[in-house]
């Protein structure tokens, strides 16, 4: 799918290509070795895509909603409960019985937190940001993503600056980490 645009565009753009990831996954029967690769390609995608909103979005958030606080809050929230979801994820065999728990329990979450940003939080921050606030924040979260790791870290900072500073360094040594193990990658 195409990247590019405002930063609504951009997260959109994310969100359909791990729905897209979640229909592999549930389009094979369980235990099929795919499963597995797919459920490591989308946990790459998930933890860039959220270090980069939590690096960028949630501050605009913040800055532009009257109720932001509370609104970045509860998606950092979501955030965690991902993570923590995936972290545990990481370490399941696609034959595991856990691995089917834990992959269902992931895209119940996810797909309540897509369509809660896409039906609510989109919205109603494209209605008070301009559009060159919301091109600009859709660069800075292209940008997040090519340097953002690609595993889950629960215990790392979810909010400026900490998770600005700490995040490509993670993401460098997760990248190589990836390269060298060919994890989401099929045979």
């Amino acid at each position: 799918m195409g990247h590019g645009g405002n930063v609504i565009n951009e997260l959109v753009t994310d969100h359909r290509e791990v729905e897209e990831l979640f229909g592999r996954i549930e389009a094979l029967p369980p235990g099929d070795k795919d499963r597995k690769v797919y459920a490591d390609q989308v946990t790459m995608e998930l933890v860039r895509h959220s270090v980069a909103e939590e690096a960028y979005l949630y501050p605009a958030v913040r800055k532009y909603l009257t109720d932001g606080d509370a609104i970045a809050d509860k998606e950092i929230e979501d955030h965690s409960r991902a993570e923590r979801i995936m972290k545990d994820l990481e370490g399941q065999e696609a034959d595991d019985p856990e691995f089917d728990r834990l992959i269902g329990m992931l895209m119940t979450e996810i797909r309540a937190h897509v369509a809660d940003e896409e039906e609510n939080l989109f919205p109603k921050l494209q209605q008070v940001a301009s559009a060159e606030a919301l091109d600009d924040l859709g660069e800075k979260v292209r940008r997040a993503k090519k340097t953002a790791p690609t595993r889950p870290h629960p215990s790392a900072p979810d909010t400026p600056p900490a998770n600005k500073l700490l995040a490509p360094g993670a993401g460098l040594v997760d990248r190589v980490r990836d390269a060298l193990t060919g994890r989401g990658k099929k045979d």
